[in-house]
């Protein structure tokens, strides 16, 4: 198969089933956006050019696209409505931006088809090429057509015409096979029947599906193959197809991530974005999302209920009940459970952020351990560190942020408070309950509360009738008493 000369995705409609503020082919799944799938897979073909046409949130769709492709061609639709009208925007640009009309194969996408592979694409070019068609048109057959245009053949079974369903007789609406809106034209034919086709039909649009049928009364050769997997070539028009669509690409996505050596205990809860990466012996807990750009070395083991979105865990390391953000975790370290892994977290080789912890912009060294119910937010820490329950480094003054740092092989004692910016050395120590506002020289350890100073009798005194007070006084040892002989 060559490449093809061209692909066009035509990304202009409203989709206003869809209900949404946001543009139907900005919507997403599997961590992308609809749009964002059709052009990965055209990417897949190779093609000399690559072309969307956008008009609804004009502005918001192209932003998108030049993030997530920043080559594609861009083609603003006029107010001529209608596909066909939308492929001649987009041949225009094309010509426009490459001097010359282009030439040989044109493949033309829905920008709402996110589960359509680039294999079943290869397969419907091969076709059109070795039939030599001016067009091939790729269609699918269901149980339920209503809502789509019919594949009329004749009788040796080539495509007689393309019939959408307001304009279709009662008869043509019985059809099964509907078009898919995925097409392979020759580039001549295709410009040939642009400038004949015209607007009398139900909508009064410019039909692309037209040009088939002037295509086949000029003589030329017409196809349609189908794909036997019908939802690969499903669109999305509301909400419950997106989220049709949506489990059906984490289900396929998931089945092939265990077929190449993952385990999955519970597929169903289970849900990874098509952009994650994971290496074989990779353990997946109920309840786990990896989203993003997420990576997870081999051996490491993730949830129950963990989401993941841009993480990088190392081999052997394992995440429970943790939710991570642009974080890094490190070989054999041990997060969790009930953590939660803001941006900038770097976790070392072994180390440890145990229960109820936060971390954010921090840096934790290897062997390091932050065990439980503390916040660690913009601060360094080096080797084989612990640091104690309920440490707070306190990187706020109320106007800008300041880092903490703190050395290796230091012992950070429960309740510690380092007020930002505060330095302790390698091998410091720190008491309980200590409000560090200035650096700690190595090895030294730090102290800032006084003497403890019991006051008896005090709750007794204060509170005489409070069931403290009762209980107190139910604990003190009895009196001894001293007689006088008779």
């Amino acid at each position: 198969m060559t490449s093809p000369a061209a692909v066009i995705v035509l990304a202009a409609g409203a989709g206003t089933r869809m209900r949404s503020t946001t543009p139907k082919v900005l919507h997403r799944i599997g961590g992308r956006t609809l749009v964002g799938h059709v052009l990965a897979t055209a990417r897949g073909l190779a093609p000399d050019h690559l072309v969307t046409v956008v008009r609804h949130e004009r502005d918001a769709v192209v932003a998108h696209i030049a993030e997530v492709d920043p080559g594609v061609v861009i083609a603003d639709q006029d107010d001529v409505p209608g596909t066909g009208r939308a492929v001649q925007c987009a041949l225009d640009a094309l010509d426009a931006a490459t001097d010359r009309p282009v030439e040989g194969a044109v493949v033309v996408l829905a920008g709402d088809v996110p589960l359509l592979d680039t294999g079943t694409l290869v397969a419907l070019l091969e076709a059109h090429e070795a039939d030599g068609n001016a067009v091939t048109a790729l269609s699918t057959e269901v149980d339920e057509p209503s809502g789509y245009g019919r594949i009329v053949r004749d009788a040796d079974g080539g495509v007689a015409a393309i019939v959408e369903e307001k304009d279709a007789t009662a008869e043509q609406r019985a059809i099964r096979e509907i078009n898919a809106s995925i097409y392979v034209f020759d580039a001549a034919a295709l410009r040939e029947g642009l400038g004949s086709v015209g607007r009398d039909n139900a909508q009064g649009e410019v039909y692309l599906t037209d040009v088939l049928a002037l295509a086949r009364e000029s003589g030329k050769r017409v196809a349609a193959i189908i794909a036997e997997d019908s939802i690969l070539v499903e669109g999305v028009n509301d909400r419950s197809q997106l989220a049709l669509l949506g489990a059906e690409l984490n289900r396929r996505t998931v089945h092939q991530w265990m077929l190449d050596g993952v385990t999955v205990i519970d597929p169903a809860t289970t849900w990874v974005d098509v952009d994650v990466e994971l290496a074989p012996d990779v353990t997946l807990l109920p309840g786990t999302q990896l989203h993003g750009a997420t990576v997870v070395a081999g051996g490491a083991v993730i949830g129950p209920d963990t989401t993941l979105t841009d993480v990088e865990v190392g081999e052997g390391a394992t995440v429970t009940r943790t939710h991570g953000t642009l974080a890094v975790i490190g070989p054999n370290a041990t997060v969790g459970p009930f953590s939660f892994l803001r941006p900038g977290t770097v976790l070392g080789e072994r180390g440890k952020i145990g229960a109820y912890v936060e971390t954010k912009n921090a840096e934790i060294g290897a062997g390091s351990k932050v065990p439980h119910l503390s916040y660690i937010g913009d601060a360094t820490i080096g080797e084989h560190t612990n640091i104690g329950a309920a440490t707070v480094t306190l990187n706020y003054d109320g106007s800008q942020k300041h880092r903490t740092t703190i050395g290796s092989h230091v012992k950070i004692g429960g309740d510690t408070m380092l007020v930002a910016p505060v330095q302790v050395g390698d091998g410091a120590y720190t008491g309980a309950g200590a409000v560090l506002r200035r650096d700690v020289p190595p090895g030294a350890l730090a102290v800032t509360s006084g003497t403890q100073r019991n006051i008896d009798g005090w709750v007794t005194s204060r509170f005489p009738d409070s069931p403290a007070a009762q209980a107190a006084a139910a604990a003190e040892p009895p009196t001894e008493q001293h007689g006088v002989d008779e």
